[in-house]
């Protein structure tokens, strides 16, 4: 990482995990960017909140499911490097920003699969590919994964596929970013209290239980329990993990 102030890039940092995650990191002493679809007022607050910390931040529009405005929003973020801390290259980048989607394999529509693969799978790995020239050397990536990788229940067999794919890229990138120190891992939070799809787990009584009686600590998360975990991974006394999946779940379905 630099010897400068950091600063971390993390995608959907408007709301649930990736606010978390942008709070925690500025907390930690880095600066941020985040990126928001359509909510500025969000953006605006999380900002402020940055601000607050007494670290720098800034909001940048980016709709992570069209490749076609990366080349536009890679711009953004240099103007944004220039004006805010007259540099080239910021530290780290967090692929967060994503939807949900809840529907049995059955009933799923190419509609549906290409919105997640577009925001989940091929967003991350274009949108990264071409901030590469802007990530500095001895960097960090952390990208964004789930537990139903790992455990399966219904309904989300389109999600996890793309989610499961960039676990993949997550070692991928490890290996072909190494010659210039870059560590890539992947956060897989388990089941979280957001407003993410749906809000269903926050919202649903019978589900939220389903899934305290199912993990280990005993409750269902928040995304207090992931905001952290991202930040220790960009940390510098963490520069040595590599390549690795970390889940956040409090030990669902053991």
């Amino acid at each position: 990482m630099s010897e400068q102030t950091p600063i971390t890039l993390i995608t959907g940092g408007s709301r649930g995990l990736g606010r978390n995650a942008a709070v925690a990191v500025a907390r930690q002493g880095q600066d941020v960017i985040i990126t928001y679809r359509s909510r500025a007022d969000e953006a605006k607050n999380v900002v402020a909140e940055i601000e607050a910390l007494g670290r720098r931040a800034v909001a940048l529009q980016l709709d992570v499911g069209d490749s076609a405005s990366f080349d536009a929003f890679v711009t953004a973020v240099r103007e944004a490097l220039q004006s805010h801390w007259q540099r080239d290259t910021f530290d780290a980048l967090v692929n967060n920003a994503g939807v949900g989607l809840h529907t049995p394999f059955a009933d799923t529509t190419e509609a549906q699969f290409d919105e997640l693969m577009n925001i989940h799978l091929k967003g991350p790995f274009f949108l990264t590919q071409k901030l590469l020239p802007l990530i500095a050397d001895g960097g960090r990536i952390v990208n964004i994964s789930t537990g139903l990788a790992r455990f399966s229940l219904p309904g989300y067999a389109a999600y996890a596929t793309m989610k499961g794919g960039v676990e993949v890229l997550t070692r991928y990138l490890a290996k072909e970013l190494g010659p210039r120190g870059i560590a890539v891992n992947v956060v897989a939070p388990g089941a979280i209290e957001t407003d993410f799809g749906g809000g269903r787990l926050r919202d649903n009584a019978q589900l939220n239980q389903f899934v305290a009686s199912q993990t280990a600590l005993g409750r269902a998360g928040k995304a207090d329990d992931i905001g952290g975990v991202v930040a220790s991974l960009l940390s510098p006394a963490n520069g040595w993990i590599n390549a690795q999946r970390i889940e956040a779940s409090g030990g669902m379905f053991l």
